[in-house]
C-alpha cells in the first residue's frame, strides 16, 4: 500500500528557529527545565506596513494565500493576502478554514495531559501495555512520556514510497492506511536509540499517542478532542476530519505547481497516515485562541502545563547534535534573543506556525500556501514573520534556517 507521505520540516532560527486535579500521585520523568525567570526581552513596535508587505510577498515562498494574526499585550494586528481559490479568485478572509498539520499535536498533547491529571494514565507506562500488541516486545522502554517529546527512538518507516514529484502526489493522495497498518511500517528493526537518551522528530510518536486516547476514553481521539477542547473553548470552525479527505465549509484551497507549470487543487485527500499528529483542519483565529488558552493554564494544572515549557535534559540532543527543542507537545524557538513556545504544521498546500512568549506579551498565527513541496524554501515567510516580530530597531535579523 502505498503513502501520501508528507514532507515536514522543523522550524529553526538562530539559536535554533481546567483539567482537576491529579486523582493519584504522579511521578513526572525527568526533564530540563526551561529557562530560569528573567526580565522578559524587548519586543519592538509593531510595524504595520512591513507586516503587511511580508505576506504580500507571495513569491517567496511562491504561493497563493498567506494570514496572519499578531496577539498579546505587546500589540495586535491582522492581515491576509492573496485568493482562496484561484478559479474564483475570491480573497482569503480570516475565518477560513485550512489543515494545520502538525499544529494536531498540541491538542493530543493536551488531551493526553489531561488524562494524566485524572490519574488515567501515567506519563512513565510503558506504551506496549496501554496498547497491547501493537509494538514489539523489544520496544518495551518506550512510555508515554517518550512519545510526547520525541524522544522514543521509534524506526524509521519501512515500505512505504516517498513521492518525489507533485504528480507522485496527486497519483497517491487517496491512498488509505489504517492506524496499526501505519504504526506496523515503523516497528521493523531495533530502536534507533535507547528512548529518552536522544531527540528526533517524529509523527508516529504522536499517531501512538492518539491510539493511546482512544484506548483509554473508549472513543476515537477527534471525539475527545471536541469534547474537551473545541467545544468548551467554541472552536466552531476546528474539525478533526476522520476518514473524510474533504474541508467542508467556507475554506482556503492548497495547491501543487505541476512539471508543466499548472497549478492543481490539492485541497482533498486522505489524512489516514497523519491520524493524530497532523490530520486537523482549522482556522488562524481558533489556533490563537487555543495556544492562549492553553498558554493561561486555564486546559491544565500547573505541573503539567509546565511539561510543555520543559525540554529534555542538556545532554539529550537531536541526532545532529544540536540542543533538543521539542518539549511535550510544543518546540521553542528563539530569535533575535526572545524565546517562542509553540508548533509549526504542513501539509501539501499548506503551511503554518503558531508561536508565542511564554507570558503571551507577543504571539502571532500564521497560513499561508506554498505551490511546492521539499524544496527546501517553504519557510521562509515564518522566518520573515517572526524576525520583525521579535527584531529591535536598528538590529540586524537572525540568520534562520530551515
Amino acid at each position: 500500500m502505498t503513502s501520501n507521505r508528507i514532507s515536514r520540516r522543523t522550524f529553526t532560527g538562530a539559536a535554533l528557529w481546567g483539567a482537576a486535579a491529579p486523582a493519584a500521585p504522579m511521578v513526572l520523568p525527568a526533564h530540563r527545565a526551561s529557562a530560569s525567570p528573567a526580565p522578559p526581552p524587548h519586543l519592538p513596535p509593531l510595524d504595520p506596513i512591513a507586516l503587511k508587505a511580508a505576506i504580500d510577498d507571495l513569491e517567496h515562498p511562491p504561493s497563493t494565500a498567506a494570514q496572519l494574526r499578531v496577539s498579546g499585550v505587546a500589540g495586535r494586528w491582522r492581515g491576509t493576502s492573496g485568493v482562496a481559490d484561484i478559479r474564483t479568485q475570491r480573497p482569503v478572509r480570516a475565518h477560513d478554514m485550512v489543515r494545520i498539520g502538525s499544529i494536531t499535536k498540541v491538542f493530543v498533547a493536551t488531551v493526553v495531559l489531561q488524562l494524566v491529571a485524572e490519574g488515567r494514565v501515567d506519563l512513565a507506562a510503558p506504551v506496549r501495555r496501554l496498547l497491547p500488541g501493537l509494538l514489539p516486545g523489544r520496544f518495551s522502554a518506550v512510555t508515554v512520556a517518550h512519545l510526547l517529546n520525541h524522544t522514543s527512538g521509534m524506526p524509521d518507516h519501512v515500505g512505504i514510497p516517498e513521492p518525489e514529484t507533485a504528480e507522485e502526489v496527486l497519483r497517491h493522495r487517496f491512498d488509505h492506511w489504517t492506524p496499526q497498518e501505519w504504526v506496523a511500517t515503523a516497528t521493523h528493526g531495533a530502536l534507533k536509540f535507547t528512548p529518552g537518551t536522544r531527540q528526533e522528530y517524529r509523527g508516529i510518536n504522536y499517531v501512538l499517542a492518539a491510539l493511546i486516547v482512544d484506548k483509554v476514553t473508549g472513543r476515537p481521539y477527534g471525539e475527545a478532542v471536541t469534547a474537551r477542547i473545541l467545544r468548551p473553548l467554541g472552536l466552531e470552525r476546528t474539525v478533526v476530519p476522520g476518514d473524510d479527505p474533504h474541508i467542508h465549509g467556507r475554506h482556503v484551497h492548497g495547491y501543487l505547481r505541476m512539471a508543466d507549470g499548472n497549478l492543481r487543487d490539492i485541497t482533498a485527500y486522505d489524512q489516514s497516515s497523519s491520524r493524530g499528529e497532523g490530520d486537523m483542519i482549522s482556522t488562524t483565529v481558533d489556533v490563537e485562541r487555543m495556544l492562549a488558552t492553553l498558554f493561561s493554564g486555564a486546559l491544565l494544572p500547573p505541573e503539567l502545563l509546565q511539561l510543555m515549557f520543559t525540554l529534555p535534559p542538556d545532554e539529550v540532543r537531536m541526532l545532529d547534535g544540536s540542543p533538543a527543542r521539542y518539549s511535550t507537545g510544543l518546540q521553542q524557538a528563539t530569535v533575535n534573543g526572545v524565546a517562542l513556545w509553540g508548533k509549526t504544521g504542513e501539509t501539501y498546500g499548506y503551511k503554518n506556525a503558531a508561536f508565542s512568549t511564554r507570558d503571551l506579551r507577543r504571539g502571532f498565527v500564521l497560513a499561508y500556501h506554498p505551490t511546492t513541496s521539499r524544496n527546501g524554501g517553504e519557510s521562509q515567510l515564518v522566518a520573515r514573520v517572526a524576525d520583525l516580530l521579535t527584531r529591535s530597531p536598528n538590529a540586524e535579523g537572525a540568520a534562520l534556517r530551515t
